[in-house]
């Protein structure tokens, strides 16, 4: 099928290269001239590990192509995805649809027979209607199909995330449309994905749903980790022990810091702002958000209280800087609040990330980058181990830093407890 991804951001760029994987002409297009001048050389502008080589393979064999001509890269596919960005607003938290409503009236103009539309962004419940009414206001109904097909692509696994799916959900009550897309996914089915058809609105909805309470697991158990350290317990044995219970599972239940990236803390906001507009009080989510919003105040103190109050020039280090392991994504990482604090404070701090130096603290004079694991810890009185990489699970933490005196503070406790106290390390952990 000839296929075309309009915004090549994450979701975008991920599902255009992974259908054209699948044997699909898939034409990824973007107003960004320089970003698509750099895709057609296979340089990847996101990290996400296994993409360059698939981009690169399938430009290659002719089925991925990249171009800024939206006009026609419309006019020459069969469907069409809406992948383009749905931020937070600036001053309330609902979406912005801008973005997609702006591209809903290109496709307007660019149609003149029978094209699927597919949102494959985030977007409130009720978006496609929107979308259908822009469309419909000079194109005839007949002519177009507009469908709800949310991504569920984990940041760093979401080449596996598409090719082995839980499920495909999508929205739509046109039967035409429901047969192309079956048919689009059918090498996905066979491999074992379930094919759910909803309506649209529902489509939408299990996005949001999903999101959200993917965001409560991790806000719940962070929560208890807060307890687990005032009455002494270990939040690693509570993790195991709920996550066994198949009712709630194991997956998302790791205490750490708070929640980040792309998708949950803009839509569990969104989640909130559609329903209040619906007379709705999600109160469980907004807590969620609430709580999350304070993680890292929290985790913030107690590695201040491990200095003993003493921030002003103490040298802190900081392992990983992204959300999470195996992104260069640093949209509402918990160090973009934690590293900005603890220099006003006067902390001289050093960082190391695999994904390399972060313009996001270049304003700080005593924020360092380092090249590597080793400078980033050398002479430091703190080291925080912020983010999950796998570089970071077996330092030889006595072997780097001779005769010096530190406190670790692991926040994703990838380190053993007991194994540590023998070390003679003086190290800390989350909920424990």
């Amino acid at each position: 099928m000839k296929l075309c991804m309009i915004g090549t951001g994450y979701v975008g760029l991920v599902s255009g290269v992974c259908f054209s994987d699948l044997g699909n002409e898939v034409i990824c297009v973007d107003q960004d001239h320089d970003k698509i001048d750099s895709l057609k050389k296979g340089i990847i502008p996101i990290y996400e590990p296994g993409l360059e080589e698939l981009v690169k393979k399938n430009h290659k064999n002719g089925r991925l192509n990249f171009s800024t001509d939206l006009k026609k890269s419309i006019a020459n596919s069969d469907i069409i995805f809406i992948c383009v960005g749905t931020p937070t607003k600036q001053r309330s938290n609902a979406a912005d649809l801008s973005q997609v409503y702006n591209v809903a009236k290109e496709i307007r103009g660019s149609i003149s027979k029978f094209k699927i539309i597919i949102t494959k962004s985030t977007v409130p419940v009720t978006t496609g209607d929107e979308i259908e009414k822009i469309i419909s206001k000079t194109k005839s109904k007949k002519i177009f199909s507009v469908v709800s097909n949310p991504a569920f692509l984990r940041e760093g696994e979401a080449i596996n995330d598409f090719s082995y799916p839980d499920r495909v959900i999508i929205g739509t009550n046109d039967k035409r449309s429901n047969k192309i897309l079956k048919n689009l996914y059918s090498p996905l089915i066979s491999k074992g994905a379930k094919y759910i058809n909803t309506s649209r609105r529902a489509a939408e909805l299990i996005k949001y749903a999903s999101n959200a309470f993917l965001a409560t697991k991790i806000t719940f158990i962070n929560e208890i980790a807060n307890l687990c350290e005032k009455i002494n317990v270990n939040i690693e044995d509570i993790s195991i022990g709920m996550g066994l219970d198949k009712r709630i599972g194991g997956r998302f239940l790791r205490a750490g810091p708070a929640y980040g990236g792309s998708c949950f803390p803009k839509d569990t906001k969104a989640i909130t702002t559609t329903a209040d507009q619906f007379k709705i009080n999600l109160s469980v989510i907004k807590s969620v958000v609430k709580s999350n919003k304070n993680r890292s105040s929290i985790l913030l103190k107690r590695a201040i209280k491990l200095l003993n109050g003493k921030i002003k020039n103490k040298k802190i280090c900081f392992l990983g800087v992204t959300f999470k392991a195996n992104t260069d994504d640093m949209r509402d990482s918990s160090s973009l609040t934690m590293i900005p604090l603890l220099a006003k404070k006067g902390a001289k701090i050093n960082y190391y990330d695999p994904t390399g130096y972060k313009t996001e603290f270049s304003k700080y004079k005593n924020v360092t980058f380092s090249k590597d694991i080793k400078s980033a810890m050398y002479k430091s009185d703190l080291i925080i181990i912020h983010t999950e990489w796998n570089d970071f699970k077996s330092i030889n933490f006595k072997s780097i830093m001779k005769n010096k005196k530190y406190i670790i503070f692991d926040m994703r406790n990838i380190y053993s407890q007991t194994k540590m106290k023998q070390l003679k390390i003086n190290y800390f952990c989350v909920g424990g």
